[in-house]
């Protein structure tokens, strides 16, 4: 039988080769003529049908609502549900929430949408770096990061552009706007001998396995987490990364890695191997790397980071990133002889020409010493060989001093009761603080520093503070 030929309007429905039903409408057109459209999917023909009429509705009632004199909130919450939310992961769909329904809807959501100026996002902007900040005011100040009042105009600017080619408005406000400066993140990379106090310090924290896989591969923090016994092979030494763990606000989500070239497969080290099969007789499951705390599950994501933190204090080392283990792995490879093209597919990146990119500095040299060697062959000559570029380091000062020729493992100092906890939650702040049980019930005051001795002084006045409140408390109660 010939399947009806629907109306104009009504969409169209076919059989996909995989089963499933398709239902398609179009909901508009391009500057080129080309038609936008809108799809459902469903497993039988009467669902397909179903969402159809339900998408035409909602396209209805949509198309009806987008105005030119529309809120500019209503409008970016439009264009983000519907089309950038589809297209980016979780965790990318998460800071775009922050940013708009934190920051931009509050401030600007107000403002019609064809009245919005280039000077009202500039006042936006400023106020966002003066004040902006919503939570952790104490630790990180009024004013948000010159990275965060980018991302908040490059979410505008995009939302703009889509209302622009949506007709709503003739042009794009955001254009042209001053912006704080785009600072890049300095690339740092552990010596051979913080490298060795670094392994040596994991060993005693029991994270010696991860970091030294992390230091033989570039892997990233949530591949390397990610990692199940069944994606090892102990027999070749090949590892498959086909996963990743990440934070999401207070828990963490299993997804696949960050692009299409981050699933890979890398060769390990025979010695590498070794370890992970003495390793996977001492663990349970099928994570490489368990929580310690929940069964059945991979670490978490800020706790390994927390603990990198403490490691690099208690070793000795200057204060890096995770991600400078990766570049760490990627600058000694390429120091010792491995190729562009192999680095790149061994440390997940979409093309060569990323991995250039990030370490000119080290290929520049690279391309030098080679000139100077065929020079020398060639031409005879007794050209000088240039030094390989020194690490990118903090302001801080070196600890690799001569004097010191024996690293001894930290022994962390054992707190008395009563005297809280002091513990390094990234790279440049102490959090500081004392649960006493007030009532048969726990309360938690925190404090916050930027240097260990500083967050101990000030979690010594919080506990005199507490004690002193809880003591006139309980006085209080006494006379009641």
């Amino acid at each position: 039988m010939a399947n009806k030929k629907r109306k104009n309007g009504e969409g169209t429905v076919r059989l996909r080769k995989d089963g499933r039903w398709e239902g398609r409408i179009v909901v508009g057109y391009a500057d080129n003529g080309n038609p936008r459209t809108k799809s459902v999917l469903a497993k039988t023909k009467t669902e397909c049908l179903e969402k159809l009429e339900e998408l035409k509705e909602q396209c209805g009632r949509t198309s009806d609502k987008l105005k030119p004199d529309m809120p500019f909130g209503d409008w970016i919450d439009f264009w983000y549900q519907n089309f950038s939310k589809p297209k980016i992961r979780l965790t990318t769909q998460l800071s775009y929430e922050g940013r708009i329904y934190t920051h931009i809807i509050p401030e600007i959501g107000k403002i019609p949408l064809n009245k919005l100026t280039q000077n009202d996002l500039q006042q936006f902007y400023a106020r966002l770096k003066k004040g902006g900040r919503k939570r952790f005011v104490e630790q990180y100040g009024e004013g948000l990061s010159d990275r965060m009042v980018r991302s908040c105009h490059t979410t505008c600017r995009t939302a703009l552009e889509k209302a622009v080619a949506e007709g709503l408005i003739t042009s794009n406000p955001a254009i042209g706007c001053r912006l704080p400066p785009k600072k890049a993140k300095e690339m740092q990379v552990l010596t051979q001998a913080e490298i060795l106090r670094f392994l040596t310090r994991a060993k005693e924290e029991g994270y010696y396995e991860m970091f030294l896989l992390e230091l033989t591969t570039g892997m990233r923090r949530g591949e390397i987490i990610g990692l199940k016994w069944r994606d090892l092979n102990l027999q070749t030494g090949e590892l498959r990364i086909t996963r990743q763990v990440v934070k999401t606000g207070s828990s963490k989500e299993i997804s696949v890695p960050k692009t299409k070239a981050s699933v890979r497969t890398i060769l390990l080290p025979p010695d590498m191997v070794e370890l992970l099969a003495e390793l996977k007789k001492q663990t349970k499951g099928e994570w490489m790397f368990p929580s310690p705390v929940k069964e059945g599950e991979p670490r978490n994501p800020t706790a390994v980071y927390h603990r990198f933190q403490v490691i690099l204090e208690r070793s000795h080392c200057k204060k890096i990133r995770f991600h400078d283990l990766r570049h760490t792995f990627a600058t000694m490879a390429l120091e010792n002889g491995m190729d562009i093209k192999t680095l790149s597919a061994m440390i997940g990146h979409i093309s060569s020409e990323t991995t250039l990119n990030i370490y000119s500095h080290i290929t520049d040299t690279m391309q030098q010493q080679a000139a100077v060697r065929i020079d020398r062959e060639i031409g005879g000559t007794n050209a000088e060989m240039p030094e390989p570029p020194p690490p990118k380091v903090s302001d801080e000062p070196s600890r690799d001093v001569a004097t010191e020729t024996v690293f001894e493992p930290y022994k962390p100092k054992i707190r008395k009761s009563g005297t809280g906890c002091v513990t390094m939650i990234n790279d440049h702040l102490y959090e500081g603080r004392f649960t006493p049980r007030v009532n048969g019930k726990r309360i938690s005051k925190n404090v916050y520093a930027k240097t260990r001795e500083e967050c101990e002084e000030k979690l010594a006045e919080l506990i005199k503070t507490m004690k002193a409140e809880i003591a006139e408390m309980k006085k209080q109660a006494k006379n009641a």
